[in-house]
């Protein structure tokens, strides 16, 4: 660890993270990038060499948690893990800049000449997809996307036709794996971001909101469920940190336990701050529906399902 890091701290990010993300909410993507890039938030977990920081992925987790808590619509989670995971080439100069958008499609490959669940695929300059042994980095515009709005009708998923691709680089499938699990990392701080803020705005209504002559958060039954989703929400935070820690044997961990949990925990936190907020909590002008439909979104696009079999069938192996 350098002495940079040894002198930092990673709580020291979110404040002005936070600050960044706030002057960027409502902005166009390209104006969002400019902005973003200024503030150093794409080189955060990029090496120095490159314009980047050079600091570590707990460094980057709480900028992810903060653009989560502010319901922040633009790649940024993606943005970092492209500009870290090509750290070698002028691509992530360009990352770090803000002079190009990268994206990453989830599911598909170039070989089956589709992939899907990619955010932000109609403004972005590259778009990453898993490769026979790792992954390809395309030039947006010689592919075909179309939207995909089943969960999001505003800010939806693509779906990536493949024909005649321009591939600008390449990961190898050891990198590949790598960005995938600081995905884990990262996501899971974003997640992490969007269930906390669902609990401050549900802890802020239940206590201001009178019924019958006492707020709602008064009544056993609400600070019962305030508490649980506190507890849940600190369980993620706790999680993540460990999974930030080498083990024992001084070896990474994986993060898909963190990364899952922060899935279902940020999904109850969610549901449970529309459902106290009562019949305002379904309506469109309430904020709370974005941050279900972002959980929602990352969920699919890493076909979390699928992840939890996995990790039950390893869990019970270890038994």
């Amino acid at each position: 660890m350098s002495h940079q890091q040894d002198s930092l701290r990673p709580e020291e990010f979110a404040e002005a993270a936070a600050a960044a993300v706030a002057d960027v909410l409502g902005r166009e993507p390209r104006q969002a990038a400019a902005v973003l890039a200024a503030s150093g938030l794409f080189g955060v977990c990029a090496p120095e060499a490159r314009g980047g920081l050079g600091l570590g992925l707990e460094f980057g987790v709480p900028v992810c948690e903060a653009a989560g808590k502010l319901q922040l619509h633009f790649p940024l989670v993606e943005q970092m893990l492209l500009a870290r995971a090509f750290a070698d080439s002028d691509i992530a100069d360009a990352l770090i800049a803000g002079e190009k958008i990268g994206v990453i499609a989830w599911q598909g490959s170039v070989q089956q000449k589709s992939a899907t669940h990619a955010g932000f695929a109609d403004a972005c300059d590259w778009i990453l997809v898993a490769d026979e042994d790792g992954a390809s980095l395309l030039q947006a515009q010689s592919v075909s996307v179309q939207a995909n709005d089943a969960i999001d009708p505003e800010y939806p998923l693509y779906d990536i036709a493949i024909e005649a691709p321009i591939i600008q680089a390449r990961l190898s499938a050891k990198a590949w794996a790598a960005l995938k699990n600081d995905a884990h990392v990262l996501y899971a701080g974003f997640i992490n971001g969007l269930g906390g803020q669902a609990l401050e705005q549900a802890a802020e209504y239940t206590a201001t909101r009178v019924q019958f002559g006492r707020p709602l958060s008064a009544k056993q039954v609400v600070r019962h469920t305030l508490s649980r989703m506190r507890l849940l929400h600190e369980a993620s935070t706790a999680t993540l940190q460990r999974a930030l820690r080498k083990n024992e044997y001084s070896a990474a961990r994986p993060a898909d336990t963190a990364f899952a949990g922060a899935i279902g925990n940020a999904v109850f936190i969610i549901e449970k701050a529309i459902h106290l907020h009562g019949g305002m909590g379904f309506t469109w002008e309430l904020p709370l529906h974005y941050s279900l439909r972002d959980v929602r979104k990352i969920e699919a696009a890493f076909n979390n399902g699928h992840q939890l079999e996995n990790l039950g069938v390893q869990f019970i192996a270890a038994a």
